[in-house]
């Protein structure tokens, strides 16, 4: 400064340094609005970069992100561009760049003053902690959606027992009394017929208690050391036939040397014949099941995939809720899933599902490894 007067190199940091907290108070100021998505937010970012930089009328900025794209305009393929990488928790998960669409002349950096370099790697650091707020906001979320889910199903699995225990008695005497009714001597054929038909009414309401028991964890399991890979191969033997006929391709993947685990072997091979059939009606016409088993960390895992017709998250949602499905009357008493979720439960073990409209569904049990 020479007689209160800023030389020219003093007027270019300076005007440098107003546009760099410029940008960075814009940038707070998106990223402040709650409801903005991250796309959203990713964005508005790139369109306010360019004002930033030295040739704001050709300026381009562009933001990749896990492989997408977001720019401030069409990006040229070969132009002056400077970059700065984007680590999020210590793992490079993109970058930012800036270009010139003309030629521009040389300054620092090419085109560019030292300042806009220092600007970039601040504006990269700031955009990793805005990724990690909001990923951190949505694991929020997620934890809290599976902590009201469990406490619903908590709920409604304390009801389902009381209910089942309630039903258990009468549905007991009315199969007892139809069975003895079966002996009356020179009982009418049309009786003998309905008599029956009240026995096999009870034994399918019986089979349902049982179900909402197991659902409930109302019935303990009776575990023993059991290999996962030779429950799977038990239980996938009788569906070769079936998805062979229905040009369904059942593949089979084992993990070698899984370790055994502490199981109830049959309520394991109820758990996969229950995501098999599951599989099965959400594919129309040819398809593919995939089983596999592997280790995972201290879990043993067993996923079941299909290429069947997904699912949407409000169907997610209730499909371990006992009496819900999307089968027509007749077709499922909507007890598979609940009962698969009552077992693995029963097991100290986790659910995992994801599903696609139109591109299928996976479940992923994952059951906890016990050294005796």
């Amino acid at each position: 400064m020479v007689n209160g007067q800023l030389s020219q190199s003093e007027k270019v940091a300076l005007r440098e340094r107003i546009k760099e907290l410029t940008c960075l108070y814009g940038i707070a100021q998106i990223a402040r609005q709650p409801d903005k998505s991250l796309e959203d937010i990713l964005k508005s970012l790139v369109n306010l970069l360019p004002s930033a930089w030295q040739y704001p009328q050709s300026a381009l900025a562009r933001l990749v992100l896990d492989g997408t794209s977001y720019a401030s305009g069409e990006f040229p393929q070969k132009c002056q561009k400077q970059s700065a990488d984007i680590f999020v928790n210590g793992k490079q998960r993109g970058f930012i760049e800036i270009g010139y669409a003309e030629q521009e002349p040389d300054l620092d950096e090419g085109p560019f003053f030292k300042e806009e370099r220092s600007l970039l790697n601040e504006v990269a650091r700031q955009t990793a902690l805005i990724i990690e707020h909001k990923q951190a906001e949505e694991d929020k979320m997620k934890l809290y959606d599976q902590l009201r889910h469990a406490d619903r199903l908590a709920t409604i699995g304390m009801l389902a027992a009381g209910v089942a225990h309630e039903l258990n008695e009468p549905v007991g005497n009315i199969l007892g009394f139809a069975q003895l009714a079966k002996k009356t001597a020179k009982l009418p054929h049309t009786a003998k017929q309905d008599i029956k038909k009240i026995e096999k009414a009870s034994l399918q309401a019986r089979e349902i208690i049982q179900k909402l028991l197991v659902f409930a964890r109302q019935v303990p399991p009776e575990k023993r050391r059991v290999n996962l890979n030779e429950v799977v191969k038990d239980g996938l033997f009788f569906f070769n036939a079936r998805c062979a006929k229905e040009g369904i391709e059942l593949i089979c993947i084992l993990a070698p040397d899984l370790p055994e685990i502490i199981a109830d072997p049959v309520q394991l091979n109820q758990v996969l014949v229950n995501l098999v059939v599951n599989s099965l009606q959400s594919i129309s016409g040819a398809g593919t099941i995939t089983v596999q088993t592997k280790l995972c960390d201290n879990n043993v895992c067993l996923g079941v995939e299909d290429t069947g017709c997904g699912m949407n998250k409000d169907v997610l949602d209730k499909i371990f809720v006992p009496f819900f499905t999307t089968k027509d009357v007749g077709h499922g008493t909507g007890l598979g899933l609940p009962v698969v979720h009552g077992i693995v439960s029963a097991h100290g073990g986790l659910i995992n599902v994801e599903s696609k409209i139109g591109k299928g569904t996976r479940f992923e049990i994952k059951l906890p490894v016990k050294v005796s």
